[in-house]
């Protein structure tokens, strides 16, 4: 499941504030909410350095391309957010915001801010799959957040996901073991990215995702592990 994010990049990094704030707050928090969400973060747009304000006080500085952050338990309720320029000595003048916000308590996510397949930042947010998985197996969700076109994934050269288009993803349940994966033009087995190897772990899903753009030869990957639940009778088989 996915939400395209309309504030586009900017929303992108709200979220990304939020979750980095959580560990120099959680004591008051935890005191103060009992709801709260999973979050993690992906900062997938090449060459774009920004500073992030929480409620008046600088909560990420410098938030660099290909930072994973979390997963962190995100409180609910509102938040005041702003973005700036990296060399901002307050929220006083930002780019973007100030914004309230309201987190909803629940689920496991995971945002990405990231390039749309025309080289445009926007941003993603994902919900992560923690459905159980049978015995011996486990999940590889692959996201298509690359200024790139359609792709195919390829394990030991085979294509096993056909035609994925950005901001789309598509979850596989495998065997526990290490897969090469590769990313290619849909249609070829020459790699963009990769050969990588991925390890499928019980009881996991590994998020692979493809980011960068393709015409600034800027493609990589970056990689997710989330738990997922104990397996019982409503496990995913496929």
């Amino acid at each position: 499941m996915r939400k395209t994010l309309s504030a586009a990049a900017g929303a992108m990094t709200l979220l990304a504030a939020l979750a980095l704030a959580a560990p120099a707050q959680a004591s008051d928090w935890h005191h103060s909410h009992n709801g709260t969400a999973k979050l993690s973060v992906l900062h997938g747009v090449p060459d774009l350095v920004v500073d992030v304000w929480v409620d008046g006080k600088l909560t990420l500085d410098n938030f660099t391309p290909g930072t994973l952050a979390g997963p962190l338990d995100v409180p609910d309720g509102d938040h005041k957010i702003a973005i700036t320029g990296s060399e901002a000595t307050s929220a006083d003048n930002p780019v973007i915001g100030p914004v309230d916000v309201d987190l909803k308590a629940g689920g496991d996510y995971t945002a990405v801010a990231h390039l749309a397949a025309d080289g445009t930042p926007t941003a993603t947010l994902f919900t992560n799959n923690t459905k159980p998985s049978p015995d011996g197996k486990g999940k590889l969700t692959v996201r298509h957040v690359a200024a790139a076109p359609a792709v195919d994934i390829l394990a030991g050269g085979k294509a096993v996901i056909k035609g994925l288009t950005n901001p789309d993803e598509q979850t596989l349940t495998l065997k526990e073991g290490t897969i090469s994966a590769s990313v290619a033009a849909a249609g070829t087995t020459t790699p963009l990215i990769g050969p990588a190897n991925v390890n499928i772990a019980e009881d996991k899903n590994t998020i692979v995702y493809a980011w960068g753009s393709l015409a600034d030869n800027s493609l990589g990957l970056a990689v997710q592990v989330v738990g997922t639940a104990s397996r019982g009778q409503d496990c995913d088989d496929d």
